[in-house]
C-alpha cells in the first residue's frame, strides 16, 4: 500500500477519534449544563413559593381534622410569610378537591383515620397513595382500653383470660362501622385471639352512655373523653394503644407490654399535597410545618385536646401509610368489614 494511502488513513482515524471525543465532551457538558438548570429551576421553586396564601383543605369546624389544620395553620403562616386559610368542607369531599388542585403547594389536605384505608372499605373517586404526595405526620390520637367495673378484671391479661374462657359472651361497643375505635378493638381480637361481640352505635356518645349504663362491657376510645368518668370510677383503664406509655395517661401501661405484643392502634392526622407538587416546594412546606408542631404553646395545645404532636418528614408519613393500610386491610379482610 503506497505510503501516502496509508498515512491518509491514519489520519482519518485520529479525526474520527477527536470528533467522537469532541462529541462526548459537548454531551456530558450539555448533560451537566441541563443538570444544573433543573436544580437552578427546583432551588428557585423553593425559594419563590409562597408568593400567596396557602389554603388548607379539612373536614367541617369543630372536629379533630380542623382542630389540628388551624393549629399548623396559625404556626406556619409567620415562616412561610403568606396567609394559610382554612377550607372546610364535607369530610369525603376534602381528598377529592385536592387530589384535583394543581400540584403547586397553594392546596393541602388535613385529614386522618380512614383516609389511609378507606378505599379498603369501599369504591373512591380517589387512591390515597397515587393521588398524593406525603407532607407530615402532625399528631397521633392513642387510645384507651376501658371497661366497666361489673367486668371485675383489673389489667390486659385479666381481660384476655376472662373472654377466653367465655367465648362469644362479652362485647364492646364502638362509635361507628370502620371507625378507629372499632378497628382498633377487632385488631385487639385478632392478636389476642379472643372471640368479643361488636356492638356498634351511632357515634362515641351514645356509646360511651351505653358503657356507663352498664349495657357493654368494653370499649377503645380516646382518653380526653373519658377522664371524669376513670376519676369517679364509673369506667376502670387497663391500657394504652399507642406503642409506647403516654402522657396523656401517665401510669398506664401499653396494651403491647400488657399482654399482646406489638399491639399498637393510633389515629393519625397528617398533611398531603396533591401527587406532582415539587419536591423542594413539599420540602419547604414540611420544614415550616414540623417547626410550628415543634412550638411549645402548639404542642400545649395538643396534648391539653388528648393528643400527642409529632411532625415527620415526607418518607415517615409514607412509611406510617403502608404499615396502616396493611395493618388494617388484613383486619378488614378477615372480619368481613363494609361501609355501605
Amino acid at each position: 500500500m503506497p505510503a501516502f494511502v496509508e498515512i491518509s488513513c491514519v489520519t482519518r482515524q485520529r479525526e474520527v477519534r477527536d470528533f467522537e471525543l469532541k462529541s462526548r465532551l459537548r454531551f456530558f457538558a450539555g448533560c451537566v449544563s441541563t443538570g444544573l438548570i433543573i436544580l437552578g429551576a427546583a432551588s428557585a421553586c423553593a425559594q419563590e413559593f409562597p408568593n400567596r396564601p396557602v389554603r388548607i383543605v379539612t373536614s367541617p369546624p369543630g372536629g379533630s381534622n380542623d382542630f389540628a389544620a388551624r393549629l399548623i395553620a396559625s404556626g406556619m403562616a409567620g415562616g412561610l410569610g403568606q396567609p394559610v386559610v382554612i377550607d372546610n368542607r364535607p369530610t369525603a369531599l376534602t381528598p377529592p378537591v385536592v387530589a384535583k388542585s394543581a400540584p403547586d403547594g397553594y392546596t393541602l389536605l388535613v385529614t386522618g383515620g380512614s383516609f389511609m384505608f378507606g378505599h379498603l372499605l369501599q369504591t373512591l373517586t380517589y387512591d390515597p397513595i397515587k393521588d398524593f404526595s406525603p407532607v407530615s405526620v402532625v399528631n397521633l390520637q392513642p387510645n384507651v382500653v376501658v371497661v366497666h367495673p361489673s367486668l371485675r378484671v383489673k389489667s390486659v391479661k385479666d381481660l384476655i383470660a376472662l373472654a377466653k374462657a367465655r367465648p362469644g359472651e362479652l362485647n364492646y361497643a364502638s362509635g361507628a362501622i370502620a371507625s378507629m375505635n372499632h378497628l382498633s378493638a377487632e385488631l385487639f381480637k385478632s392478636m389476642a385471639g379472643v372471640n368479643i361481640v361488636h356492638i356498634p352505635f351511632k357515634g362515641t356518645g351514645p356509646a360511651l352512655n351505653a358503657m356507663l349504663g352498664g349495657e357493654v362491657l368494653l370499649m377503645i376510645v380516646n382518653p380526653a373523653s373519658i377522664m371524669q368518668h376513670l376519676k369517679s370510677g364509673r369506667l376502670l383503664a387497663l391500657a394504652v394503644t399507642s406503642a409506647r406509655p403516654s402522657a396523656l395517661v401517665p401510669g398506664l401501661p401499653t396494651v403491647a407490654a400488657a399482654g399482646v405484643p406489638g399491639y399498637e392502634a393510633v389515629l393519625l392526622t397528617a398533611v398531603f399535597a396533591p401527587v406532582g407538587t415539587p419536591t423542594a416546594v413539599i420540602g419547604r412546606l414540611n420544614q415550616e410545618m414540623v417547626r410550628a408542631i415543634n412550638r411549645s404553646e402548639i404542642k400545649a395545645q395538643f396534648l391539653s385536646a388528648g393528643t400527642e404532636p409529632v411532625g415527620s418528614s415526607p418518607g415517615e408519613l409514607a412509611t406510617a401509610m403502608n404499615a396502616e393500610m396493611s395493618k388494617y386491610g388484613k383486619i378488614i379482610k378477615d372480619a368481613g368489614i363494609r361501609v355501605e
